[in-house]
């Protein structure tokens, strides 16, 4: 996949929106990873582990890094299979939010599974997380039901809230 660098994807859309930050879409490679793991076990109290995402580089997913002037601030995963495609994780470093790249990161990964031909997208959130749910509701998912003890978490499991949206065919 090769690196996109629209105006839009470096300086985001919409009136008013800010975004101070120089950004660039690309594909992730295996010299992002230090970077990229670094942020998940910052930003996560159960992070994925390294040979996860290294695996799911080796089979092709759809993983993607958002650089921020020259770093990775943020990375997203997502499978797309018989149509259907997964938001498996999306990821932006402390430091970087609130300048729109969750937001772009969905947008990028939500056309790429368009491009695959997928017709549904879905995707799993914890409840307590306010700032995703309210991306994904302004993204066009919705709530669909509850994954119990989804989540590994200290102490036990998490529930998950399901999330799915339709996806208009590419034009």
């Amino acid at each position: 996949m090769a690196a996109h660098s629209t105006k839009e994807q470096r300086q985001g859309t919409g009136a008013g929106h800010r975004d101070a930050m120089a950004m660039r879409l690309r594909a992730m490679t295996e010299g992002d990873l230090p970077q990229v793991i670094r942020i998940e076990r910052q930003c996560y109290p159960q992070p994925w582990p390294g040979w996860l995402f290294r695996r799911l580089l080796r089979e092709g997913r759809f993983c993607q890094v958002a650089e921020v002037d020259g770093a990775v601030g943020g990375y997203g995963v997502m499978v797309v299979s018989r149509q259907r495609a997964h938001v498996m994780n999306i990821c932006v470093a402390g430091a970087c939010r609130k300048h729109g790249i969750g937001r772009r990161m969905l947008v990028h990964l939500l056309t790429q599974a368009r491009r695959e031909d997928a017709r549904f997208a879905w995707l799993e959130v914890r409840p307590e997380n306010h700032a995703a749910i309210k991306l994904y509701r302004a993204s066009g998912f919705r709530k669909t039901g509850m994954r119990r003890h989804y989540y590994p978490a200290r102490g036990g499991r998490e529930n998950a809230i399901l999330m799915a949206r339709i996806l208009v065919p590419r034009r």
